[in-house]
């Protein structure tokens, strides 16, 4: 029995809880069981929904985190207890929970400023049409699958479909813990390169597509945008919808005329609910761009400093003639590009979330 591993298993253990503020948890689990309890508390149902959302995810996360705390202090008291018939079965459980601890640990990595926040993911197809529009929409799929898994909420808030499949551009908001800090690992340019379904000819393709990750920024974070500085424009919506969606001008574009930045919203219920979305997928824009110029100024990046522009991909998704996916930044790589597809994305959220804090 290895009784130092253990006891430095619980410091270990000690020492994430303490990261994680488990206290300050069980503090906001306490206020937002106050709120939901108010009786008009399901008068806003988009907001009682997301209230009971965040209460459940900050449930979960204390419990785990004292299930473990609670599994690593009674293996020491049994450890401690002198009882050597016990050495066997005490291994065999320090393993188990050095594996599970290892399996939480991705959690001491998310503690950006912004990573528990809601995401704003927008989506655009590059040049080449058709094969183009149906990688965004595959791409579309993989997060789909991946937020599925971890039981965030997705809601479209602007799509521009392409005529023969796919989209030129969607944007929707990812509801849910932690949203933001494992999907900025998508943020940027994905290639994939495969036979286009759409080539009678079966040749081979290369299509590209933009992913911009965005946290969703509450009214805390001030970003100053002049009035006048904004182009305001109302249109008839073409997205799903109920009862009147699609017959007013509830739709609205804004353009920020100083940095050419254009964001729609046309799928909330009303022309002011689609403006304020529309401003805030604005102000977090405004904000990632103030991001990535500190960044490139403080080379807080490591190596040269790219942005998410046309020809720095940041991974590339091959399925012929071989198969393989890489991301170029942290040169993770898996023969296995399939599963990614299919919203497998744990992996490489992992080793970027690695790569950026050496």
């Amino acid at each position: 029995m290895n009784l130092e591993k253990l006891n430095n298993l619980n410091i270990k253990i000690d020492e994430a809880v303490r990261l994680l503020k488990l206290d300050d948890l069980k503090n906001k689990m306490e206020q937002l069981a106050q709120r939901m309890n108010a009786s008009d508390f399901w008068s806003d149902q988009k907001n009682a929904q997301a209230m009971s959302q965040d209460y459940q995810n900050i449930k979960e996360e204390v419990e785990k985190w004292e299930q473990i705390k609670k599994q690593g202090n009674d293996l020491l008291e049994l450890a401690q207890s002198g009882d050597t018939s016990l050495e066997k079965e005490i291994d065999i459980q320090t393993a188990q929970l050095e594996k599970k601890f290892e399996a939480y640990e991705l959690f001491l990595l998310l503690n950006g400023p912004y990573d528990q926040t809601n995401a704003i993911v927008s989506m655009h197809a590059g040049s080449g049409g058709t094969e183009a529009q149906d990688w965004t929409e595959m791409l579309l799929r993989m997060i789909s699958r991946f937020c599925e898994k971890q039981k965030w909420r997705i809601e479209i808030l602007d799509e521009s479909r392409g005529q023969e499949a796919g989209y030129k551009s969607i944007t929707f908001r990812v509801s849910g813990r932690y949203a933001f800090g494992y999907l900025k690992s998508e943020h940027g340019v994905h290639r994939l390169v495969r036979i286009s379904p759409f080539d009678a000819e079966k040749m081979r393709h290369t299509s590209f597509a933009l992913v911009e990750v965005l946290p969703e920024l509450d009214d805390k974070v001030e970003i100053n945008i002049d009035p006048k500085d904004l182009r305001i424009d109302t249109f008839m919506s073409g997205g799903k919808g109920g009862q009147s969606v699609n017959t007013t001008y509830s739709a609205v574009r804004i353009v920020h005329i100083p940095t050419g930045i254009s964001v729609s919203c046309q799928n909330e219920r009303s022309q002011t609910q689609n403006k304020e979305t529309a401003m805030k997928i604005l102000k977090a824009k405004l904000f990632r761009i103030e991001e990535e110029k500190r960044a490139k100024e403080h080379k807080e990046l490591r190596g040269e400093y790219k942005s998410a522009e046309w020809g720095n991909q940041i991974r590339s998704y091959v399925l012929h003639p071989y198969h393989l996916i890489k991301d170029h930044r942290t040169d993770y790589e898996s023969a296995d590009p399939e599963s990614v597809l299919e919203g497998d994305l744990l992996p490489l959220c992992e080793a970027y979330l690695k790569w950026i804090k050496e």
